[in-house]
């Protein structure tokens, strides 16, 4: 309980001030990956994606994600136990969790904390920033705020599918760098989508960036 309250007003005061946190340029370790899903979730914020693919590169600046802190969050997917779907956030942090929903979009977490505690980040929406004309063809559309504005259109836009599930986000073919950009003032809102979480469908663990036209949602 007291982690839980501690995390809580963590969350919150991300709505009053800015977040300051030391940082190097360049791909993120996994010692990154390894810290409070939280803390991970928030500190994202401003960081760069980037995936590599035959077609090209892609890359997006991370405006929105959502943490998924553990079993004993009803939000999490851990919630249900240890499958073969789930089996990738048991492992050492700093991997792709890469699922399929309703049968028509993938949507990309990261995996966070220790090896055993099953937690990740969700990665909700980006900024386009580079191989936006692939991101276009992919998506069919040239509206750029329409392009990575939600989940399932970033995993499109980056051709991001479960052939990346486990993915080391310490390798070249997917990852996130830090720019050396000041950490972005962010907004704590509350999951989308979870509301038969019960008491969690209410934390506030949605972090977007404040002022982006690209976020999924307010």
């Amino acid at each position: 309980m007291i982690r839980e309250a501690h995390i809580e007003k963590s969350c919150r005061e991300g709505d009053r001030e800015d977040v300051t946190i030391a940082s190097s340029a360049g791909k993120l370790p996994r010692s990154f990956y390894e810290q409070a899903t939280v803390d991970v979730a928030k500190q994202l914020l401003g960081k760069y994606l980037v995936r590599n693919d035959p077609q090209g590169v892609t890359v997006g600046r991370i405006v929105e994600t959502e943490a998924y802190i553990g079993p004993h969050d009803l939000a999490c997917h851990a919630a249900k136990g240890r499958t073969a779907r789930t089996e990738v956030m048991f492992g050492p942090a700093g991997h792709a969790y890469v699922y399929f929903v309703y049968g028509v979009y993938y949507m990309l977490n990261l995996v966070t904390e220790a090896f055993n505690h099953p937690a990740a980040v969700l990665i909700r929406a980006l900024e386009p920033t580079d191989g936006i004309e692939l991101m276009e063809t992919r998506r069919g559309t040239e509206k750029r705020r329409n392009l990575c504005s939600g989940p399932g259109k970033l995993c499109q836009a980056f051709a991001i599918d479960r052939s990346l599930n486990a993915a080391d986000l310490c390798g070249d073919i997917i990852y996130t760098e830090d720019r050396g950009e000041p950490i972005p003032r962010f907004l704590a809102r509350p999951r989308i989508g979870v509301d038969y979480a019960g008491k969690w469908k209410d934390k506030p663990f949605r972090f977007l960036v404040r002022g982006s036209e690209f976020i999924s949602r307010p």
